[in-house]
């Protein structure tokens, strides 16, 4: 479970961090987080809290400090501050996060403040036993920095997941000194250009696929934080025009590819909202406005991608068939354990599609057996299909 920042802050959103080392009231308290962690990791779910180590809040007290005595502050070396007194309209005389007053942008080439934000990441480790920090507008902070989290978060926990919110090609991150992985929007992209928002073809979506395995070594692309939506982006479901059958092809997507499937909640029982702040609205827990059949889809997906590991990281991707006239798709995942082939119809209208080879197969979806591998395919639908 990925939670957006939790820590002390004065806006609904809270990343404009007051206090590091405290939990906002709002969501409780630290003796009921640490209960929490513990009963996660009692039922094997880990945590992975939001890291906002570009910017403080407006009401941080080195900031505050800095509002209150100028260049007379202690702390006037924590941000990068370009003239006193400090104003904020027109526009900030100190740098921020998006020109937002609200949150000023720390100095992270400062002992000082390396020292702060290094003890914060550590504390939250050591403490609670947080099993993973999300790095937000990490490519907006430097290098060294992260080389330095890195090395204090793996002294606590070899295993803590380190991901870096980064929108485009990441490699320079991802060399084995800073990042396990960054979110994947590369990812997103290409799943809601082909399959919600009809921007690309067949053809291109494949290329688009194939572009985001190689742009990464295999032991990234297998943590790779994939996703088709998130709290910075519509709801999959708006951008697919409300139509669930897309929404449909976009998951099914996502939990057949390599990497770390994510579900923005409420995605799975058909949540939808545009922009901020729509995409953030409230998840509605009783179940009569609930989609129910789109949950119980999206489990059993989850599930056979747990029971079949070629489904997962264990198996090579290739795309084995990709037509613009019709918007299909034929995905191949091989390993040892399994050959399995995913069907997709990205169009209007009913189609069949051939396999590349002969045999029998088990339709995963339907669990029914069939003497070829060739299928019929509604409009906007898909199925997956082991070879037998």
């Amino acid at each position: 479970i990925y939670f957006c920042p939790i820590f002390l802050a004065k806006s609904n959103h809270k990343y404009d961090t007051i206090d590091y080392l405290e939990i906002d009231p709002q969501f409780g308290t630290k003796e009921k987080f640490k209960e929490m962690v513990d009963l996660l990791h009692a039922h094997g779910i880990r945590i992975m809290l939001d890291a906002v180590f570009n910017h403080a809040g407006f009401h941080h007290k080195a900031f505050a400090d800095i509002r209150e005595h100028g260049s007379h502050s202690t702390y006037k070396e924590w941000f990068h501050l370009r003239d006193f007194p400090l104003v904020t309209e027109p526009l900030p005389n100190y740098d921020t996060f998006a020109f937002v007053p609200e949150m000023p942008k720390f100095n992270t080439e400062n002992d000082e403040v390396k020292s702060y934000l290094l003890h914060v990441a550590r504390y939250w480790v050591e403490e609670f036993g947080i099993d993973g920090w999300r790095l937000d507008v990490a490519n907006e902070v430097d290098h060294a920095f992260w080389r330095d989290f890195r090395q204090v978060v793996k002294e606590v926990n070899p295993d803590t997941y380190i991901l870096g919110e980064i929108w485009h090609d990441s490699q320079e991150w991802l060399l084995g000194d800073q990042f396990d992985a960054v979110m994947n929007y590369p990812f997103t992209n290409a799943a809601l250009n082909f399959f919600a928002l009809d921007k690309t073809k067949a053809t291109s979506y494949a290329n688009d696929m194939s572009h985001v395995l190689f742009s990464n070594t295999m032991n990234v692309n297998e943590v790779t934080f994939n996703l088709i939506g998130s709290h910075d982006t519509p709801r999959a479901l708006t951008r697919a025009g409300n139509n669930k059958q897309k929404l449909r092809l976009l998951l099914l997507s996502m939990l057949t590819f390599s990497g770390s499937p994510v579900i923005y909640y409420g995605d799975e029982i058909g949540l939808d909202g545009d922009q901020d702040p729509g995409c953030r609205k409230c998840m509605p827990w009783d179940p009569e406005a609930q989609d129910q059949e789109l949950f119980a889809y999206t489990r059993h997906l989850l599930q056979l991608r747990k029971q079949h590991k070629t489904l997962a990281n264990q198996g090579h991707i290739s795309f084995v068939h990709a037509n613009d006239e019709t918007n299909t798709i034929i995905m191949r995942r091989m390993s040892p354990d399994g050959l399995y082939y995913i069907y997709f119809n990205n169009s209007d209208v009913a189609v069949s599609l051939t396999a590349p080879q002969a045999g029998r197969g088990l339709d995963l979806l339907t669990n029914t057996h069939q003497q070829t591998l060739d299928v019929s395919l509604p409009a906007y639908t898909g199925t997956i299909v082991q070879v037998l």
